[in-house]
This record gives C-alpha cells, structure tokens and sequence, in this order.
C-alpha cells in the first residue's frame, strides 16, 4: 500500500501511516542540513582552492557527493514507499579499480540527478519538513501534556486560557482528536509529496530500467551457462567415470560366472552379474536423461522424436525448424517435450497426442496437445515449474490451456537467439 492508498483509507489515523510521516518529515531536516553544508562548503573550498589543480579536481568529485546522497535517500523513502526506489545506476564492470570505480559512478547521469536532489533537499524540502512537522509535534505534546502544565500554572493556547488540570484535561479531550486527525492528514500528505519528489529524482529513468532488465537478462544467461557447465560435466563424470567401472565390474562378474562350477557361490556370483547390470542399464538412463546424446548429434527433432517413440500411445510430431538453435534453447524445449509427453502418459488418460513445432519471427514455438482428462495446472506437481524459470532465463514463456474434460494444450514460446 502507498501513503496516497492510505490516505484514502478510513483507518489512515490508526495505522502506522501518521508516524512514519512524522518520520521521515523529521529526518529530512538533519539530511537536508548535512547535504546543504557538505554542497556549499565543497564549493566554497573548491572556489578557495581553485588557483591550484586540487580545487578543480574537487568539482569534478561533486557528482560522487551526489551518489552518496542518493544512496542514503533511497533507503530513508522505504519509511513512504512500501516498495523504496530502485537503483538506477548501472552494475559497475568487474576486474575494476577503485579509481575506475569512481569514475564510473561520477560519470553517470544518476549521480548529476541525485546531486540535484541534494540542493532542492538542503534548500526547500528540509525547511518546510522542519516547519510543519515541528509546529504539529509541539502542538500535539503542548496539548498531551496541558492538564500538567496548567495545573497550578496558567497557560495559554491560542484563544484558551486555562488555570486549572481539568480545564487542561477537558482542552485535551476537545482539541486533541481534532488536532491529531487533522494534522495526521496534513503531515501525510506532505511527506507523501517528499517521497515522490525523491522517487521522481532518484528513480531510474526508461532507459535505465532497461538496461538494468538487460543486465538481468544477461546475469540469468551465465546462470544457465553455468548450468549447462556444470551437467556436462556430471556427464562427463558419469560416463567416463562411474558408468566405464560399472561395465568392467559387469565383464569381471561374467567371467567369474564362467569359471565357477556350479553350486551357492556361482548363484550369488549370477545375481551380482545380473544387479550389476541392471544399475548399468539405470545410469545409461540417468546419463540419458541429464542432456541426451541425440540431441546433441542430431539436433531438437530427432531428440523429440526419440522420446516420442517411447510413448506408451500415438503421438503425431509436425516439427519445422529449418536450422539448429543455440543449445540451452535446444535443451530447454526438450525437456518442456520431454515432461509434457511424461505427464500425458501417466496423468492425462488420453488416446492421441500432437507435438507441434515451428519458428516464427525468430521464436521458436512448441506446442503439446492431447486429448486426454484436463485440469493440468503449472505448478501443481507436474514437473513443470523448474522449467517455467529455465525457459524465462531464456526470455520464454511456457502456458497451459487445460479446462477439466479437457483437452489439455502446452504452449512454449523463446527466443531463438540468447542476445534477444
């Protein structure tokens, strides 16, 4: 919720709202004072300074200046923005020096836009957020504490006068509400208006947000490419490794079994042959499973069609992708394929299903429809949720279209070039 969906609110005066206001309307005053001296005594030192080098290298450091306001800004609008102000400075390059830091940061239009805020907040904001938010907080405690003050002591507020406690004490029930309610009101909209005047100035422009989803994109991207690292590599361990003992064991057992007369020891020596090879035969699925070999040599059709093979019912494949795709794109729609044909079999009771394929406008497009029960959700224990953030790493999107009684119609859609 923002403070302006609060004001509108009928529980505004109970909620925290009001204090977060007077919150952020009383810590603007030490901000804007410390921004206002640290501006005008860098330029002052600068100007003094300006006959030596030092003091025009000292103006060019003022946009830094700029960035450490808007860094602490941006933190103190979490009291009025729920959701606080993003960045919009760019990801500094790595293998950087501290010195190309600097100049990374001074040279941005960010830092000239947050040193800007830090004169308006020195200059106009600091001084009105002290004026009302001190003139409310002095009228509030004054009348909290009347039946104190003028109990044995006259005291004044404005047009009352009141000599005794209780008089303070009936000022207090009167004026209290009224005055809190009203000035509640007055401070959160001020305040509010102070959050977005630094929302507006700190905020990262269009061009910024993006390049930030840019940056994203591309942090996403060396995530899958670890990714994919990392299974060739399990692969790799798997097959040349693991699986190649597992077969010297399964010929070590045979001939064992060949040699042994018959009799307890060559039984026991027959079925470790035949565990043995029974694990052999799993991890070559596993293996399988991880990034299959086919898809690798011969590309998405010929790796689709090999699970479309293995299923337990008709499946019609009208694939049209004229050129192999970049591999992470290749092993993404794969596995979507792969586990929607896997749900089908075991969850959907249908008779036929159709994979369909093409690429359109440089996307690559798969659909997955069966005839099946319907009712399939994303998310709901299909196996599909991993893959919906692989294929959105990529910039894809997976949906299912399944209404109970079905049918049930998969549709994936990503890009066919990663810089997309």
């Amino acid at each position: 919720m923002t403070v302006w969906a609060a004001l509108a609110s009928p529980r505004y005066v109970i909620s925290s709202w009001p204090w977060r206001s007077y919150a952020y309307l009383f810590t603007s005053v030490p901000m804007g004072a410390v921004s206002i001296v640290v501006l005008v005594g860098s330029a002052a030192l600068s100007a003094v300074l300006s006959p030596i080098l030092i003091g025009i290298l000292m103006l060019t450091a003022f946009p830094l200046i700029g960035a450490a306001i808007g860094w602490v800004e941006r933190r103190r609008a979490g009291l009025m923005l729920v959701d606080g102000i993003k960045s919009p400075h760019a990801k500094l390059p790595a293998g950087l020096t501290r010195r190309a830091k600097l100049t990374f940061r001074r040279r941005e239009q960010a830092s000239m836009r947050a040193l800007g805020y830090g004169f308006v907040l020195g200059v106009f904001v600091w001084p009105l957020s002290a004026l009302f938010a001190g003139i409310s907080a002095t009228v509030l405690l004054t009348t909290i504490a009347a039946p104190v003050i003028a109990d044995g002591d006259q005291m004044g507020m404005g047009p009352w006068t009141m000599d005794t406690a209780g008089e303070g004490l009936v000022f207090l029930v009167l004026f209290g509400p009224v005055f809190y309610v009203v000035s509640s009101y007055l401070l959160g909209v001020i305040a509010g208006a102070e959050a977005s005047l630094a929302k507006a100035m700190l905020g990262p422009r269009q061009e910024e947000l993006q390049r930030n989803l840019a940056e994203l994109r591309r942090s996403r991207l060396d995530l899958v490419d670890a990714f994919e690292t990392e299974r060739v590599r399990i692969e790799r361990h798997l097959h040349d490794g693991v699986q190649q003992r597992l077969v010297g064991l399964t010929m070590t057992l045979g001939l064992a079994e060949l040699d042994l007369p018959e009799g307890e020891g060559k039984r026991l020596v027959v079925k470790a042959h035949g565990e043995a090879e029974a694990a052999l035969a799993d991890l070559r699925a596993a293996v399988r499973g991880i990034h299959p070999r086919v898809l690798v040599d011969h590309g998405l059709e010929a790796a689709v069609r090999e699970v479309a093979d293995r299923m337990p019912l008709p499946v019609t494949l009208q694939l049209s992708i004229p050129t192999r795709l970049p591999g992470p794109i290749e092993a993404a729609a794969y596995f979507v394929v792969s586990e929607a044909l896997a749900n089908v079999a075991k969850h959907a009771q249908a008779s036929t299903c159709e994979v369909t394929g093409w690429v359109d406008r440089d996307r690559l497009v798969i659909t997955v429809q069966d005839d099946g029960v319907g009712g399939a959700q994303l998310g709901a224990g299909t196996g599909l949720t991993g893959l919906v953030t692989r294929l959105d790493a990529l910039g894809g999107t997976l949906d299912v279209d399944s209404p109970p009684g079905g049918p049930t119609r998969l549709r994936m859609e990503c890009p066919c070039r990663l810089g997309d």
